[in-house]
């Protein structure tokens, strides 16, 4: 599971996927969202703009990533 370290309140999902590193940009984000392809502590999310907050786990591709408010 990758951390990943965000120092606002908040991440949007789509913007979480292209800040990790999991899709190409803006678009394929969009498209893998819609899909139903990630999951936000375990459900399916479809919305793109889904607030990601401390402690939430998203997953796609085989790959998870925790959110965290915290350099630790």
């Amino acid at each position: 599971m990758e951390k990943i370290i965000i120092n606002t309140e908040f991440i949007k999902l789509d913007q979480l996927l292209k800040y990790a590193n999991a899709v190409e940009g803006g678009g394929m984000a969009k498209n893998v969202i819609l899909d139903g392809m990630v999951r936000v502590n375990e459900e399916i999310v479809l919305q793109r703009g889904k607030k990601l907050r401390n402690g939430d786990i998203v997953k796609f591709n085989n790959e998870e990533y925790i959110i965290s408010t915290e350099e630790k």
